[in-house]
Formats: C-alpha cells, sequence, structure tokens
C-alpha cells in the first residue's frame, strides 16, 4: 500500500482500535489460482503477538484453509469509515480553482501467516465470544444456547477456524493533511451537515488528524 508520511498512522492503540471497531475484514491470499479475497468478521487479541492475533472461521467447504498449509502468507485489511470529499467544500477552491474531489478514508493492513485451527473447541469459543460481541447491542441478545445443542455441533463441524499472529501493521489515514487548515475545516463542516454516520466520522477524524501544512 502507498503511504505518503502525511497520511502514515503507526500509533498501534489506533490501529488496534480500527480492527475492533471495524471487524469485517477482507482476508487475501493467494491460492493455486492467484490471489484470492474472502470477508470474514474477526476477533482480535491485541495482547496476543506483538501485534495482536487475528482468529475467525470460514466454511468447511472454502478451500482457503487447505490452501493456507502451502501458502499461509496473509493479508488481512480493515476499513474504517470513508467519503468522498467534492471540491466545491474548500474555500480556497472558490479563490483559485486549484483543488480536486478526491476520498477520505481510515484502514489497515494486517500481514501475517494463516494457522488453520480445526478442532470443535477452538470453533465453539471463537463462535461463542464473536456471537456475544455482535449481540450485544440487541435487547435480547442471541446465544449459542438458544439453539438445539445437536443444532449448533452440527453448525460447528461446518466450519473451520483460522487464526492469523499480525506480524506487520499498516495503517493509512488519508483525512485531508495536506490541505490548508480552511480548507480542512470547509471539509469536515460540509461532511457533518450531510449528516450520516459514516459522514459524521469522517468529518472528526479530518479535525483530529494532524494537518501537515499548518
Amino acid at each position: 500500500m502507498y503511504v505518503p508520511a502525511h497520511f502514515e498512522e503507526n500509533r498501534l492503540e489506533v490501529l488496534h482500535r480500527l480492527i475492533a471497531d471495524y471487524p469485517l475484514g477482507s482476508l487475501v491470499t493467494v491460492g493455486p489460482d492467484g490471489l484470492d479475497a474472502n470477508h470474514l468478521p474477526f476477533e482480535f487479541d491485541a495482547g496476543k503477538g506483538p501485534h495482536g492475533t487475528l482468529r475467525a472461521h470460514v466454511a468447511r467447504a472454502n478451500p482457503v484453509w487447505q490452501e493456507a498449509a502451502e501458502r499461509p502468507d496473509a493479508l488481512v485489511i480493515f476499513q474504517g469509515p470513508t467519503a468522498y470529499i467534492s471540491p466545491t467544500w474548500y474555500p480556497s477552491k472558490h479563490e483559485a480553482h486549484r483543488q480536486v474531489p478526491t476520498y477520505n478514508y481510515m484502514v489497515v493492513h494486517a500481514h501475517g501467516p494463516i494457522a488453520v485451527r480445526d478442532d470443535e473447541a477452538f470453533v465453539r469459543g471463537l463462535v461463542a465470544r464473536l456471537t456475544r460481541r455482535m449481540e450485544a447491542g440487541e435487547p435480547v441478545p442471541w446465544k449459542m444456547g438458544d439453539a438445539p445443542a445437536d443444532f449448533i455441533s452440527q453448525m460447528l463441524g461446518n466450519i473451520v477456524g483460522i487464526e492469523i499472529e499480525v506480524t506487520r501493521l499498516t495503517g493509512k489515514w488519508k483525512l485531508s493533511q495536506n490541505k490548508a487548515s480552511a480548507d480542512r475545516r470547509g471539509a469536515a463542516a460540509a461532511l457533518d451537515e450531510r449528516g450520516s454516520d459514516g459522514q459524521r466520522a469522517v468529518a472528526e477524524a479530518i479535525l483530529e488528524a494532524p494537518p501537515a501544512l499548518d
């Protein structure tokens, strides 16, 4: 990933927080037919390994877990809020007309080898923890015990666990740091006015990001 210095985010706690807040990752591997991508919800254990450990499960019918035995190197991409930025939101555009459209975003790339965990205890524990996390906001959270035990056992038999000890994390926070302060404030204000959760999150991040020009 190309990361200009003014868009680089290397604070470990910030990278960890995005992974935790946006757990649906794109797992990129190399199979016999070339590059492959699978989109999975990940559990992240920040305390295991120098950069943390990712855990997920895939369908047993998905060949990715078998292919990982020969080609274990993997990349998992986590994307936070994104927003289109119109040049008309920059005050300087109306003076010199030297601005163009762009996209702002926050993304983390996690690299590491895949370890296959094809055992019922690992998969059951992982599914239970992911379920508790995802159901936490529901008025009546669903839990594995709500379903018949034989049905759960059957479902667990259809999936395989994977674990990735992260060896390298790269963060890119593209948040108009290369713009003048007035233009950054203009972009943030326009996003805030439009009102979606994602746009407001990007607006807040723009104002928090250290500028490259000021």
